[in-house]
C-alpha cells in the first residue's frame, strides 16, 4: 500500500500543471476558430482572428482602417464578419439589411446594445437595453419632453448658450491669431448646452466641474480597451458613469420638489417631472406603489442616456457643419442670405420655433450634413435568437451586429458623394425618396426621441455661426480623413482661423 502511495506521489510531482493549462488554452483556441468558421459560412472576413481577444486591438488602435476593411469586404454580399473579445460580430453594409436590423425583421429579434460591453458601461437602468411593453411605456412617459411648448423653452436656452460660446471663441481667436481646433470648442459648448437644457437650474458650479471631469473620463473609456480592472480607462469610465447618474438623480429630486409647487418648467427635467409628480400623487392617494421609472436614480440613469445621445453625436455634426460650409462657399452664401432675410435688419433677432420652421434652406443644409457625415457611423445590436437576415444566411443567436449608417447614407441618393443640400428641396425630395437609407436617427421602436431637438441645435448653430463668424480652414494633408472620437470628426478636428464678421 505504501509503495502505491509513493508511486502516485511521484507521478503527481512529475505532472506539470503548466502543460495542462497550455493544453486547455490551445483546445479552446481551436474550438473558438472552428466556431467562428461555422458561424461565418460564406461571409467574407478575416481568415484567422487572434484567440480570445479577436481583432479588438486593431479596432481600438485604428478604428477608421478597421471599419473600412469591413466595408470593403462586405461590398459583394452586403455583410462581412469579424470577432471582438471572443464575440462573433457582423458588419452590415447594405442599407436594406440595416433597415431590417433597426426595424426588427421579427419582433425583438435584435436588441440595441450601444456598445459591445454596454451593460457594464451604462448600467442596468438604461433605455437602450429596454424592449417590449416596458420600453413602450417609458417612451410614452418621455413624449411630453419634446412637445412644441417644451422645444420652445429649449430653443431660448440653446441660443443663449451658443451665443456666449461663440463670443468666447472670437475673443480667443483675436488674442491668439492662430488657427483653433473647433472640435474641442464645440464639445464644450455642446456639453454646457445639454446641461443647461436638461437640468440647468439644478447644477451648482461644483457639480458642473465634477460633471465635466466625469464625462471626459467616460469618453476616454468608451474608446479604450474594455478592461474592467482598477487603473484602466474602461473601469474608470464605468465609475464616472455612476457618478454622472447620481448627479442627475439629485437634479431629479430637486426638480420634483420645484414642480410640486406648481412652478413653470424651466428645463427638460421639469417637463418630465410635471407628469411624474402627478402620477406619484395619484399612486399615493390610491395606496399603490410609485409608478415605474419614477425613482430619482432611474430618472438619472435615463437622463444620462439622453446626455450620451445628445453630446457626442451633436458635437460631431457641429464640427462638420463648420467644415462643410467653409469648403462650399455657395452654400455658406445662401445660409447668410436666408438669415439676413428673416431677421429683417435686426442682427440681434432671437430665434423662435416659428422662425426656425421658416429657415428651409438651413434645414436642408443640416440634413445634408447629417447624411454626408452621420455622427454615429455604427449602432451595435445583439441577436436575441437565430434570425434569417437574408434568404441564404441565418445570424446565430448572440451575434453582435453593426449596421453601418455611414455606408447606408451613400446608397440610393443622387451623386451621393457630393455635398448637395438641394437634394432635400421640395422639388427633389430625396429625404422622402430614400428615407430608408437615411438612418442616422435609427428606425423602429428605438428611433431617436429627441431628433427634433438635435436638428434645432444644429440649425441654430449653423445659422448663428455663419452669421457672426468669418472662418477659414487651415488645411493640412489628410485633414478631411475620418477620426473616431468616438463619433466621427475630421482628422484635423476642424482647424480654423476665426474672426468676427462685420454684419451690415
Amino acid at each position: 500500500m505504501e509503495t502505491w502511495k509513493e508511486g502516485l506521489s511521484e507521478a503527481m510531482a512529475g505532472f506539470d500543471w503548466r502543460w495542462a493549462l497550455a493544453l486547455v488554452v490551445i483546445t479552446y483556441a481551436i474550438y473558438e476558430q472552428l466556431s467562428f468558421m461555422s458561424k461565418r459560412k460564406y461571409l467574407p472576413g478575416p481568415s484567422f482572428v487572434p484567440p480570445f481577444v479577436g481583432n479588438v486591438i486593431s479596432m481600438v488602435v485604428d478604428p477608421t482602417g478597421f471599419w473600412e476593411q469591413q466595408a470593403n469586404a462586405a461590398k459583394k454580399v452586403g455583410i462581412s464578419w469579424n470577432a471582438l473579445l471572443g464575440k462573433f460580430v457582423l458588419f452590415v453594409r447594405d442599407s436594406e439589411l440595416s433597415q431590417k436590423v433597426f426595424a426588427n425583421v421579427r419582433p425583438d429579434a435584435f436588441h440595441l446594445v450601444g456598445h459591445p460591453l454596454g451593460r457594464k458601461l451604462f448600467g442596468e437602468h438604461n433605455l437602450i437595453f429596454m424592449f417590449g411593453e416596458e420600453h413602450k411605456d417609458l417612451r410614452r412617459r418621455l413624449a411630453p419632453l419634446f412637445t412644441l411648448k417644451a422645444l420652445g423653452v429649449y430653443i431660448s436656452i440653446q441660443e443663449k448658450t451658443q451665443r456666449e460660446h461663440i463670443a468666447k471663441w472670437l475673443a480667443m481667436a483675436e488674442a491668439l491669431r492662430d488657427p483653433i481646433r473647433v472640435r474641442l470648442l464645440c464639445r464644450d459648448m455642446n456639453l454646457e448646452t445639454s446641461q443647461n437644457v436638461f437640468v440647468g437650474p439644478y447644477l451648482t458650479p461644483e457639480m458642473r466641474h465634477a460633471f465635466n471631469e466625469d464625462y471626459n473620463n467616460f469618453n476616454v473609456g468608451l474608446m479604450s480597451l474594455p478592461i474592467y480592472f482598477p487603473g484602466f480607462a474602461f473601469y474608470k469610465a464605468t465609475q464616472s458613469v455612476k457618478n454622472l447618474q447620481n448627479t442627475l438623480a439629485k437634479c431629479a429630486s430637486a426638480s420634483k420638489e420645484r414642480m410640486a409647487t406648481g412652478a413653470e418648467p424651466a428645463c427638460l427635467m421639469d417637463f418630465w417631472m410635471v407628469e411624474t409628480v402627478r402620477e406619484i400623487r395619484e399612486a399615493e392617494a390610491a395606496g399603490l406603489p410609485p409608478p415605474p421609472h419614477s425613482s430619482d436614480f432611474e430618472i438619472g440613469c435615463h437622463l444620462f442616456d439622453f446626455l450620451f445621445a445628445a453630446q457626442d453625436a451633436s458635437t460631431s455634426s457641429l464640427v462638420w457643419a463648420i467644415v462643410l460650409t467653409e469648403s462650399h462657399p455657395e452654400v455658406l452664401k445662401k445660409l447668410r442670405e436666408e438669415r439676413a432675410r428673416l431677421r429683417e435688419g435686426d442682427i440681434m433677432a432671437t430665434f423662435t420655433p416659428e422662425s426656425l420652421r421658416e429657415m428651409k434652406y438651413t434645414e436642408m443644409v443640416v440634413k445634408e450634413v447629417l447624411r454626408y457625415r452621420p455622427p454615429a457611423t455604427l449602432v451595435p445590436h445583439i441577436a436575441s435568437t437565430d434570425i434569417a437576415l437574408t434568404d441564404t444566411y441565418v445570424i446565430p443567436k448572440g451575434t453582435i451586429v453593426f449596421p453601418s449608417l455611414l455606408e447606408s447614407s451613400f446608397q440610393g441618393f443622387t451623386d451621393p458623394y457630393d455635398f448637395d443640400p438641394e437634394r432635400f428641396s421640395p422639388e427633389r425630395k430625396e429625404d422622402l425618396l430614400y428615407k430608408k437609407n437615411w438612418l442616422l436617427f435609427g428606425a423602429g421602436a428605438h428611433q431617436c426621441l429627441g431628433q427634433r431637438y438635435a436638428i434645432n441645435q444644429l440649425m441654430l448653430f449653423t445659422s448663428l455661426f455663419s452669421t457672426l463668424v468669418d472662418f477659414k480652414r487651415a488645411r493640412t494633408p489628410g485633414c478631411d480623413d475620418l477620426l473616431y472620437t468616438p463619433t466621427i470628426a475630421p482628422k484635423d478636428e476642424g482647424l480654423m482661423y476665426l474672426s468676427a464678421r462685420i454684419v451690415a
